[in-house]
């Protein structure tokens, strides 16, 4: 069930909008190798009645099940929108679909969760990979740096004109 809010509740007063919505509703798209949507959104929301708009302000969270992509050890981030903000104009050119007196807000939550959902999530910033479960984990480390350090070195030596 979509994100609707009804435009005569809201004209005499702002309305708080506060619940889940189930991700397949959101349709962010097909379940990726790493980022698996199966919690549903959380919202808490106000909705403000202006002249002839809408403004809808509030908090958004989605907890995901990822997996990282350097040592492939599952974990849950739970992305969030600690301010979103979006104003809908009522009339106009660019005014949103009214349908029975209801505006539709899930295509505007959708957009910004897929702008915050993470394309390479990593276990915790400095994750070495699967190189720290090697024998000792150092010299899966080193490896990495001296692999490193010749990129670089092969870098260094091109001559390029000015």
């Amino acid at each position: 069930m979509p994100l609707l809010v009804d435009l005569i509740k809201l004209q005499t007063e702002s309305l708080d909008l506060s619940g889940e919505l189930p991700v397949a509703e959101l349709d962010l798209g097909g379940d990726d190798t790493v980022v698996h949507l199966v919690h549903p959104l959380e919202y808490e929301l106000t909705a403000t009645n202006l002249e002839d708009a809408l403004l809808v302000q509030g908090e958004l969270r989605l907890p995901l099940d990822c997996e990282c992509v350097r040592c492939l050890t599952p974990f849950m981030l739970v992305v969030e929108v600690p301010e979103f903000a979006v104003h809908l104009p009522l009339a106009g050119e660019d005014a949103v679909p009214v349908v029975g007196d209801c505006v539709d807000l899930t295509p505007f939550l959708r957009e910004d969760i897929l702008l915050t959902l993470p394309q390479h999530p990593l276990c915790k910033p400095d994750c070495r990979g699967l190189s720290q479960f090697a024998a000792g984990g150092a010299s899966g480390q080193t490896s990495q740096t001296n692999a490193g350090a010749s990129a670089w070195a092969a870098l260094n030596k091109l001559k390029l004109k000015d």
